[in-house]
């Protein structure tokens, strides 16, 4: 089975840098994507902060480009996030996601971390 550990996210202050971390473990046959994702509050829908894919391209969301940069080890099957000039509306709980081809499933389905709380408050 595939397994996803965050690590990295606490509380800073405004205008303060974290960087997360997340590490893909089992039998992965090959990454397509490696995403990060944040909900600010329960009941809110998840949102695309960044993603990387195979290739190398990134994409990032609106209100984060310039300040965040997602990175990703292949040999590792690792992916961070670094998260500088951090805003209040940053706050939130942010999960890792994969899309990858393993052993014993068809298809590339799609993996989760159980996520880790980044506050950003002064």
């Amino acid at each position: 089975q595939v397994q996803l550990v965050e690590s990295g996210g606490g509380l800073v202050q405004p205008g303060g840098s974290l960087r997360l971390s997340c590490a893909a473990s089992g039998s992965i046959f090959n990454i397509v994507a490696k995403r990060w994702y944040r909900q600010q509050a329960p009941g809110k829908q998840r949102e695309l902060v960044a993603a990387i894919f195979s290739g190398g391209i990134t994409n990032y969301a609106d209100s984060v480009k310039g300040r965040f940069t997602i990175s990703g080890d292949n040999a590792k099957n690792t992916v961070d996030l670094q998260m500088n000039s951090l805003k209040a509306e940053d706050t939130a709980v942010y999960y890792c996601n994969i899309l990858a081809s393993v052993q014993g499933r068809v298809g590339i389905p799609e993996y989760w971390g159980q996520g880790t709380q980044v506050t950003v408050s002064s």
